[in-house]
């Protein structure tokens, strides 16, 4: 459980960094943002989403459990 929640905010932070590419390299030759960039940001937040549910879901199905802080520290 902990590899998939690992690799898909992996995943997220190289959608944004291909976003941040995308957006630098267009700084440079003066032109908008081409749908490259949109396209990766588009990516983050399905990313983003998807895991939202899916630790929603697993959740739900007991899959993981809430450990909650130490109060007596």
């Amino acid at each position: 459980m902990k590899l998939i929640l690992a690799l898909a905010l992996l995943a997220i932070v190289a959608a944004l960094a291909l976003a941040g590419r995308a957006m630098l390299r267009d700084r440079q030759s003066g032109e908008p943002a081409p749908r490259r960039m949109m396209r990766a940001l588009a990516w983050r937040v399905g990313l983003s989403v998807a895991l939202f549910i899916f630790i929603w879901i697993a959740y739900q199905l007991g899959w993981i459990q809430p450990t909650g802080l130490p109060l007596n520290r």
